[in-house]
């Protein structure tokens, strides 16, 4: 294991979160909130401190990292960035337990949007703008960005790959061009212009410039923290979708975007996920919409709640304009089956992963006609080319896992005497990032009815779960630390 090396990149990571921290330092004090400028300025130090003491100590690392110290690497970072990431909730007063504080933050980073708090409009502007940006440090990855900015790799190492490798969502990663460090700097354009885009046309529909980067931020890291206690339920229906337009972009696999920059239209058309995501949005929309029909006053307005909610479900932001917790059975019941098969691999959104969810299918069938004629070969495709039996085995073997920990949650969740709905639906949003669930955790409410043993467990939810699994468990494992 390079511990230098880790010790120096997690440093750096931190350093970026420092300066992240920046606007909402400067938010707080054009705001003369005093408490919250003072807790921006005492975490920035710390983080300063920590990270340059790390950096000292471990400046002559040799570069060379590998699979294991790459999965290690992510695990390790995001837990340094998410405890360190909310001490300005706790120092500033305005979420005064810590385990309270940490579970905000992870939820942030993670894009999950799952909160403990009741009134998020008592809280002082840099606090909420901290908040919210943490969606977007998050959505696409602080070790994405660091390697679209930072020349930290080493020439012919693997670098690079390991890194994206292990904090990217879905299947397998590939390249967009033959360097990953370029790749990575491709991905974080796409993902900034996407953003200021998303800005632009809500401040268009007369949104304060504040509420416009905070709602459009959220929506880019498929968060789902908002400014307002209702959501999004108190703005216009411009706005609700224009939200609903962005979410579902930035649910699209961002090689997608990239095919369409260098013309290649058919490659994107013939997209087998990009076309199940879509289908199964406007399928469950017209379903839902029928189911419905009856609770709003026009076909316009059902449309609107309807499409809004399945977009905010599938790309797992967690946005709300309306109470689905109201909804019949069979439209809650799509809501579900939509949380646990998210969006799209290579996008900022969280869940299994509609390309996952092909793979597994097709799988399936091709186990099923092996069992029926067992002298035939056969391979599983994706958009025309052979998938590999490794592809295969890994995303088998993450279907196992994501089993496994959502029911051992479940179980330790339900020692909080909640009630069955509300603990699946509990551990199912949080580890799909997603945010909301149902009963007690539903639209209109928060997650502050459970104690501090659960908030830990569905912590450790949903870092797992935006980790895609294996970056958390590698660290539980002995082997992981031992020297080769």
């Amino acid at each position: 294991m390079n511990y230098k090396m880790l010790g120096r990149l997690i440093s750096q990571i931190l350093l970026v979160e420092a300066v992240f921290m920046l606007p909402a330092l400067f938010i707080s004090l054009h705001d003369r909130q005093w408490g919250a400028s003072k807790a921006f300025a005492y975490t920035i130090l710390i983080i300063a401190i920590v990270a340059g003491g790390m950096f000292a100590v471990c400046r002559n690392a040799q570069k060379k990292i590998y699979a294991r110290e790459g999965l290690v690497c992510v695990g390790v970072s995001w837990i340094f960035m998410s405890v360190l990431g909310c001490l300005p909730f706790y120092f500033s007063g305005e979420i005064p337990h810590f385990i309270d504080a940490l579970f905000e933050i992870v939820s942030g980073f993670t894009t999950t949007g799952a909160s403990i708090l009741s009134n998020v409009e008592a809280l002082s502007r840099g606090i909420m703008y901290w908040r919210s940006f943490s969606h977007w440090i998050g959505g696409m990855g602080v070790l994405v960005f660091l390697l679209a900015v930072v020349p930290v790799a080493g020439q012919g190492s693997g670098f690079t790959m390991h890194l994206l490798r292990a904090e990217s969502p879905g299947p397998n990663v590939g390249k967009l061009v033959p360097r990953m460090g370029q790749t990575a700097k491709i991905l974080y354009m796409m993902y900034v212009l996407l953003t200021i885009l998303n800005i632009v046309f809500l401040m268009f529909g007369g949104l304060p410039l504040f509420d416009s980067v905070c709602i459009g931020i959220g929506t880019a890291g498929t968060g789902g923290f908002g400014i307002k206690n209702d959501s999004i339920a108190s703005y216009s229906p411009y706005i609700q979708n224009v939200c609903t337009v962005f979410m579902i972009l930035f649910g699209v696999n961002f090689s997608c975007y990239y095919l369409l920059l260098i013309k290649e239209w058919k490659a994107v058309f013939k997209d087998e996920e990009l076309r199940m995501y879509i289908g199964v949005i406007l399928g469950s929309v017209a379903i839902i919409s029928c189911n419905v029909r009856g609770m709003y006053a026009t076909l316009e307005e059902t449309v609107r709640h309807v499409f809004f909610q399945v977009a905010s479900i599938i790309t797992t932001t967690g946005f709300g304009t309306t109470d689905f917790d109201l909804w019949p059975s069979l439209s809650k019941s799509i809501l579900l089956f939509l949380m646990v098969i998210g969006a799209c691999a290579g996008s900022t959104g969280g869940g299994l992963k509609c390309g996952r969810f092909l793979l597994l299918a097709k799988s399936l069938k091709r186990n099923i006609r092996q069992v029926l004629d067992p002298q035939k070969v056969s391979v599983v495709r994706n958009n025309g080319q052979m998938v590999s039996e490794k592809v295969l085995d890994n995303t088998n073997a993450y279907l196992v896992a994501y089993a496994f920990i959502v029911l051992f949650s479940f179980v330790l969740v339900s020692l909080d005497g909640q009630s069955m709905e509300t603990n699946v639906s509990a551990v199912i949003a949080c580890f799909n990032n997603i945010g909301p669930g149902f009963d007690a955790v539903g639209a209109t409410c928060n997650y502050s009815v459970f104690g501090t043993g659960t908030k830990l467990v569905l912590i450790m939810d949903m870092l797992a779960g935006r980790l895609e699994i294996f970056p958390i468990l590698i660290l539980l494992s002995r082997h992981t630390w031992k020297r080769r």
